[in-house]
């Protein structure tokens, strides 16, 4: 790739990285901060600090992918370095997805009405066991990320892109075969949390027309506040969906180039693509959470009236 099309790339990823980061440390110093000082932490809290703790690491790995790309592609060539930064995006990958889906599922136990007497025992159990389900995500994931470290040779991606080396054909189609059963197989336990948050959305929806059906019924004719709740969780969720879905598939672009040669450009495009999701939908979690949003309305006028001060 040329060097100008480097720097514009690369200054687009950092921008991305900077307000990614940026959204993300917020929710976690906001969030830890009121817990210093209650002495205890509310379940959504925990749950949206624990996402934003996954999102800056998973933000440094597709940074420093593209980095390594961009001014180290024989390091990126090899795979002997990669694979470790290949194991640790596969793991912030899926603790995002599961993170995500367990926020999906706290917003529709709290939010929508059913009387199901299997809802309502979730529904009263739900803070409880917020902090072992989010635990059990923790280790599933890197039970899931394990199989990347066995059987996969470290020159794996320069025998992807050998050509004409008869020696190395046998290897390369073994190396290949089992580099795409593993990726494949990982890639299919992701529509998991996917499913869980799409059927947390349409469960949501239908509970959202069932309450404004009862209030239609019953002559109530303003926008109470299980209304608004239903409205922002909805947001939330199918904001999710959509930021996910493009990841997703910029993410397979990414694992499966290595297949392509000279497909530098179309992996850190992707790349670029993939970094939306974790910087973007921070601010989204942000705007629809009430005391996040009072939090950063506050401290842009504070940044508003120190730079206006500074211009007198």
């Amino acid at each position: 790739m040329s060097d100008e099309r480097d720097n514009i790339l690369m200054i687009i990823a950092a921008g991305e990285f900077s307000v990614g980061i940026l959204g993300n440390v917020f929710i976690g110093l906001v969030n830890c901060i009121d817990w210093m000082k209650n002495r205890k932490i509310a379940s959504v809290d925990l749950i949206l600090t624990s996402l934003a703790i996954s999102r800056i690491c998973l933000l440094c790995m597709i940074m420093l992918d593209s980095f390594t790309l961009v001014l180290y592609p024989d390091v990126y060539s090899t795979g002997q370095q990669m694979r470790i930064l290949d194991i640790f995006w596969t793991l912030t990958s899926h603790l995002n997805v599961w993170f995500a889906a367990c926020l999906s599922i706290f917003y529709f136990l709290k939010i929508a009405n059913f009387f199901h007497p299997v809802f309502l025992w979730m529904k009263w159990r739900i803070d409880r066991m917020i902090p072992r389900i989010l635990l059990l995500c923790l280790v599933l994931c890197v039970v899931i990320s394990l199989p990347i470290t066995e059987n996969w040779n470290d020159d794996f991606r320069r025998c992807v892109k050998t050509k004409g080396k008869t020696n190395l054909t046998l290897r390369c189609r073994v190396n290949k075969d089992q580099y795409v059963s593993i990726k494949v197989c990982l890639n299919l336990l992701t529509l998991i949390p996917l499913s869980v948050s799409l059927v947390s959305f349409l469960l949501l929806i239908l509970s959202l027309w069932r309450h404004t059906r009862q209030m239609q019924l019953s002559a109530t004719g303003f926008r109470d506040a299980s209304i608004e709740a239903h409205v922002g969780a909805m947001k939330a969720v199918i904001s999710f969906l959509l930021l996910f879905l493009a990841y997703y598939l910029s993410f397979l672009v990414v694992t499966f180039s290595y297949f392509i040669p000279e497909s530098g450009l179309a992996v850190i495009v992707s790349e670029l693509i993939a970094l939306i999701y974790p910087s973007s939908h921070s601010f989204i979690l942000i705007l629809g959470n009430s005391k996040l949003r009072q939090a950063f309305l506050s401290m842009l006028c504070k940044v508003t009236y120190i730079l206006k001060r500074r211009n007198f």
